[in-house]
């Protein structure tokens, strides 16, 4: 399997791994584009945006031999969903409002073969880059490139946050900042204490069990706050608001003159 296989090693470490999401711009160009200014993977989006996994399959074709892992977030915790975004190609899923950790050992159990889980097999396809070769090699490279992010969305899925860490398989706590608030009661107050010690407590919770805390940084003043709190998986923004924004910019720039 081509690509950057080292992903899920490099979130491991606990080093800054930075990367982009998008909800829009489902183009074969885009995954080229993010790589080009230095993302490490790209976060593909089903859960809000209707997209297909015919346009997944495509983008995930689009990432391969480039530097850039591509990861899809599925809408909900359900086998089809999660085993057919790897077989596809797609390096992690994303599970949107993970609150238990049962919820949490299905999510791991869809995405690793037995032993480990539950994942059927099928071999020679997109998932291998259509290569030959041993089934148990396949399975040990899958097992090490499959990147799991958990969201941690509710005041539910914060309680059980260290517990959720702790499930083998998963590899990142995110914290969905939006539906976070929303379920809390404080929509879009993110300044407010009691969204802060969320905040606090979801990165703890993940460093206490060895892994990763992450988030999509809608501008730079939030990559600083979770960056000081320990966050170490950033997605720097979206696709529509990354063009809304630099074109806003220039058009100001111009009517300037």
């Amino acid at each position: 399997m081509s690509g950057p296989v080292e992903l899920k090693a490099r979130i491991q470490s606990g080093d800054l791994v930075a990367g982009t999401m998008a909800l829009e711009f489902f183009v074969p160009g885009l995954p080229a584009i993010a790589a080009a200014a230095g993302a490490e993977f790209i976060l593909l989006d089903m859960e809000h945006t209707g997209t297909g996994f015919e346009t997944m399959r495509m983008l995930c074709a689009a990432c391969r031999g480039l530097s850039i892992a591509p990861i899809i977030r599925v809408p909900t915790t359900e086998y089809s969903l999660i085993a057919r975004a790897l077989d596809i190609g797609a390096h992690g899923v994303m599970v949107p409002m993970v609150n238990t950790v049962e919820q949490a050992r299905l999510i791991a159990s869809c995405a690793h073969y037995p032993p480990a889980g539950h994942r059927g097999a099928a071999f020679g396809i997109a998932h291998d880059d259509y290569l030959p070769g041993d089934p148990a090699e396949k399975i040990a490279r899958a097992s090490a490139r499959t990147v799991i992010i958990a969201q941690i969305e509710s005041p539910q899925g914060v309680e059980n946050a260290e517990a959720i860490a702790a499930v083998p398989g998963i590899d990142v706590l995110w914290v969905g900042h939006f539906d976070l608030s929303n379920f809390m009661g404080i929509p879009g107050q993110f300044a407010h204490p009691d969204f802060d010690a969320a905040l606090r407590h979801v990165g703890r919770s993940a460093r206490a069990k060895g892994k990763a805390a992450g988030l999509m940084a809608g501008d730079l003043g939030w990559s600083k706050r979770v960056r000081e709190i320990g966050y170490s998986v950033i997605a720097q923004g979206i696709d529509a608001a990354h063009y809304q924004n630099g074109l806003s910019g220039a058009l100001q720039s111009l009517r300037s003159f």
